[in-house]
Parts: structure tokens; sequence; C-alpha cells
């Protein structure tokens, strides 16, 4: 039997990429933080090894025997009270279980990167594998970590030897099972329980979580070395978002646009707030920041060589309101 070891498997993207390897037919060991929320892999035929990303002494062992290491794991978030942990995990993390990936003689490697760390262009057409990006394009501490990991794993894949290492760039992942939620998640959530009073102009990219989950696997068996995959799907506005959600959920939707000068001010306001507090903030100035262009991918690379489809966003907005209403984040 196949067998693929996983990081970041109780999150959101990482669970599906899980599923998908199981529905597939892999024997399959995920890592898990002790104390952490395993909700998503309930039911999961799989093998959960207890350790910690920062500590390769903690799974070193359990990487033994894998063909291939799907490194999926993320601090995702767009504010943070210390930004070093965003650090720790994207960047060292990722060196760490590189590293014990090459002395367990895994023979393929996933890593699981992000559009965040692509060039976005000024005038909102559409970026590739190919859209240049450098460290100070990189907004707020996220971005950069993420774009310092990535280029980690460049540099790493260019002095690896009897191995495949392949990249992909998901764009903005939207479905089923988003525990935390996500960022993404938290603006698909308030609109679906009516919290979203208004928005501002940008744009993401949005696909199934499944259909980039199963990009995963297809990056795995077609993927090339050291070459990046964006897995993404349909470009909208915040505000296209906004109505099928709200459209899906029964709400109104959001008629008041707020120009992003409005909005950065709120947003420093209650970042103060969340430091005094401890607790965290929807509002960030990094997102702000960020949304001040429209985050537009083509996945044609992804098309052509890896055959990656993805289905219409609104199977993956009704499966993700459908997902917290049942679960009972919202009412109604």
């Amino acid at each position: 039997m196949k067998r693929a070891f996983i990081t970041g498997a109780t999150g959101f993207l990482g669970a599906a990429v899980a599923r998908a390897l199981v529905a597939d037919g892999w024997e399959l060991r995920a890592l898990a933080r002790s104390g952490s929320d395993r909700r998503n892999l309930s039911g999961l035929a799989l093998d959960v090894v207890t350790g910690d990303l920062r500590d390769p002494s903690s799974y070193s062992a359990a990487l033994q025997g894998s063909e291939a290491l799907f490194h999926v794991a993320a601090d995702y978030r767009l504010w943070a009270p210390d930004p070093a942990d965003l650090y720790a995990i994207n960047v060292e993390g990722t060196r760490g279980v590189l590293n014990a990936a090459e002395r367990a003689g895994v023979a393929r490697i996933v890593y699981t990167s992000s559009v965040a760390t692509l060039g976005l262009k000024g005038d909102g057409t559409v970026a590739d594998e190919d859209s240049i990006a450098t460290e100070a394009d990189m907004i707020g501490h996220y971005k950069r970590s993420k774009f310092l990991a990535e280029q980690l794993v460049q540099k790493w894949a260019a002095g690896a030897a009897n191995r495949c290492v392949v990249i992909v760039n998901p764009s903005t992942p939207v479905g089923p099972c988003d525990v935390k939620p996500t960022p993404t998640g938290q603006i698909v959530l308030d609109a679906a329980a009516g919290r979203t009073p208004a928005y501002v102009d940008t744009g993401l990219n949005i696909a199934h979580v499944d259909d980039i989950a199963r990009g995963h696997l297809q990056a795995l068996e077609r993927g090339r070395h050291g070459e990046r995959y964006i897995l993404g799907g349909v470009d909208m506005t915040l505000k296209e978002i906004l109505t099928q959600v709200t459209r899906i959920a029964g709400r109104r939707a959001p008629r008041i646009r707020l120009p992003h000068g409005v909005v950065l001010p709120i947003a420093y306001v209650a970042e103060a707030i969340a430091r005094l507090s401890g607790h965290s903030t929807r509002i960030t100035v990094e997102g702000v920041r960020m949304s001040r262009k429209r985050m537009y991918f083509s996945s044609a690379k992804a098309v052509r060589e890896l055959g990656y489809t993805w289905r219409d966003p609104a199977i993956a907005f009704q499966d993700a309101v459908r997902w917290f209403r049942d679960a009972g984040y919202f009412k109604g």
C-alpha cells in the first residue's frame, strides 16, 4: 500500500488533502500537536502522530517508510500578537520537515505554498507562476513568512538528489470543515450570519477546497521537480462573493462600499485593542493593505500539466454555508 506523511491535516486545507489521500487508497500518517482540535480527522482511516512541527525529533521516526510527504501545515493568520510565531512555523518548521524527509529517504514531496508569494499586478489583471515578487513586496508577516518559506523550498529542491519536490500555490479555498475558521472562511461565515453591512473594493480567486486538495494529488503524480503550480478557480470581486453567500443564506447583500482609507484607521484601532486584550481581531492592517489590489490568478499551468480542474464557486459557497450552519456557527 502507498504510504504518505502529512502535516497540517487538522486544518482546513490539510484535512481536505487528507480526505483525498485516504479516498485514493493511501496509508496516511498525520502530524498533530498535543491538544489540537482534531475534529477534521474524525472518521478518517489514518494514524495520528503526536508531535510539533518545530521539533523534528517528535515526528522524524514516523516519516520512515513514507513514499510521499505533503507539507500543508502553516500558521495562517493575518495578525498575531507575536509575529515570530509565524516564522517559527512557516519558515523554520518547513526547514525541519524537509531535512527530516531527506534523512528518511522520502522520494516525493509536495509543499503547500500560497498565491500570497506571487507578484500582483496593479491593473487587476491575472498573475501567474512567472509573476515576479520580492520580499519587499510582501505585505505583513504572514505573506513574508510564506515567501521566505517558498524561497527555502526552492533552494532545497535545487540541491535535492533522487527526489521530486513540487510546490503548489493555492488561491482562496472555500468549503466545508473550516473549523477555525480561516480569514476567508470568516468572511463567508459573517456574510451568512448577516454580520457584513459593508464591503471594500477588492477581489479574490475562489476555488472549492476539495478541488485544491485534488490538485495536490495531481501535483504529486504529474508535477515536475522544482516547479510551482497555482491551484485556483474563478476570479470574483468581494461584492460578488458576498452577494452569492448572502443569497444562499437568505440574507440581504451589503450595499455600502467603504473606501480603503476609511477602513485602515479602524484596522489600526482593532489591532491595538487586540494587543491589550489578548484576543484576535477580524479587521487587520495587513488584510486592508492586501485588499487594495485584486488578487486574481491564472491556473492555466496546472490545467495544462496536472490536469487540474475546478467547479463553480457557488458549490463551494453552498457547502461552506451548509457546514457552518449545521456545525452551529450561526443560526438561520
